[in-house]
C-alpha cells in the first residue's frame, strides 16, 4: 500500500478537484493525507453558515476536516496561511496571506509531512492553478519545492480536461436556455481556457463509482456550497458526467498511447 498527499490551496477545492481518488485511494488501502495551504477567510459565506462568536476561517477549517474524513482521509493539516481572495483582490496584499508566502520558508512546512508521512506522491495544481487564482498558483510553486525538498520523486498535478469541459457544456447546463444565468455559464464554459489540453494530460482516472462520497464531501463545505449551489442542484447524470473522472499530468512523464493512464499508484509496488 502506499501514501499520498493531496495539497489544496482552499477547503472544499479537495473535494471538487480530487475527492473521486481521495476515497478511491482509501477505500483501496492506500493512506490518504489531505494538507491545504489556507483557511480560506476570504471566501463569502453562505447566509447563517457562521455561528455568532465563530469566523468563516474557523467553520471553513470544520469544514475540511468533516470533508476529508469523509473521503478517507488520514490525516488532515493546514499550512497556517490566510486566504489571498481572487487575483488583484487588495486581500494579496496580505502579508499573512498565501500568496505573499515564501515559497522555502512554506515549502518547508509541507515537506516535513511529506518526510513524516514518507509520501510516495503528492499532487498539486498546474502552473496556471487551473483557473489562475494565486493560492492555487502558490500551490504549484510550494508543492514542487516542497517534493523537492523532501525527495518526493513522484509529482501530479491535478488539472481540469479542458476539451472534455467544453465538450460537456450542453449536457452539463440543459435547459439554460430558459435561465439567463445559467446560459451565461455555459457560453462560459463552450470557451474555457481553464485546465489543460487533453493532449497534454497523462492520467484519467475514473470514480464515477464514487460520485456520491465526491458529492457528500461538497455538501461537507456548506459555507460555501448550499443545498442550492449548481454542484448539489445537477441532476445525478449530469453530476457523473461532470465529476465522475479527475484528470492529472504526471510531471516528467508522457502517455505511451492515445489512452490515458488510469493509476496514480502504478508502479510503487505492494
Amino acid at each position: 500500500m502506499g501514501t499520498a498527499v493531496f495539497f489544496h490551496a482552499h477547503p472544499d477545492d479537495e473535494a471538487i478537484a480530487t475527492g473521486g481518488v481521495m476515497a478511491q485511494s482509501a477505500a483501496a488501502g492506500h493512506r490518504v493525507v489531505l494538507v491545504c495551504a489556507t483557511d480560506g477567510a476570504v471566501g463569502e459565506p453562505a447566509e447563517g453558515s457562521v455561528p455568532e462568536g465563530s469566523t468563516l476561517g474557523a467553520v471553513r477549517l470544520a469544514e475540511l476536516q468533516e470533508a476529508g474524513a469523509i473521503l478517507g482521509a488520514a490525516r488532515v493539516e493546514w499550512l497556517g496561511y490566510g486566504d489571498s481572495g481572487m487575483k488583484d483582490e487588495p486581500s494579496n496584499d496580505d502579508p499573512d496571506c498565501f500568496w505573499q508566502a515564501d515559497v522555502e520558508t512554506a515549502a518547508e512546512r509541507l515537506a516535513a509531512i511529506l518526510r513524516d508521512e514518507k509520501a510516495d506522491f503528492i499532487t498539486v495544481y498546474d502552473s496556471h492553478g487551473g483557473y489562475g487564482h494565486p493560492d492555487h498558483i502558490q500551490v504549484h510553486r510550494v508543492g514542487h519545492r516542497a517534493a523537492e525538498l523532501a525527495g518526493t520523486s513522484r509529482v501530479y498535478e491535478s488539472t481540469m480536461n479542458r476539451d472534455r469541459m467544453r465538450a460537456l457544456a450542453d449536457f452539463a447546463f440543459e435547459g439554460a436556455d430558459d435561465a439567463p444565468e445559467l446560459a451565461e455559464q455555459r457560453e462560459e464554459m463552450r470557451e474555457t481556457e481553464m485546465g489543460t489540453p487533453a493532449e497534454q494530460i497523462t492520467h484519467e482516472i475514473d470514480v464515477s463509482a464514487l460520485v456520491n462520497e465526491k458529492r457528500r464531501a461538497m455538501a461537507a463545505h456548506r459555507s460555501q456550497i448550499s443545498e442550492e449551489s449548481f454542484f448539489l442542484t445537477m441532476p445525478d447524470e449530469a453530476f457523473e458526467a461532470a465529476f465522475g473522472a479527475e484528470y492529472f499530468i504526471e510531471i516528467g512523464a508522457r502517455r505511451a498511447g492515445e489512452s490515458f493512464e488510469q493509476d496514480l499508484f502504478a508502479g510503487l509496488g505492494g
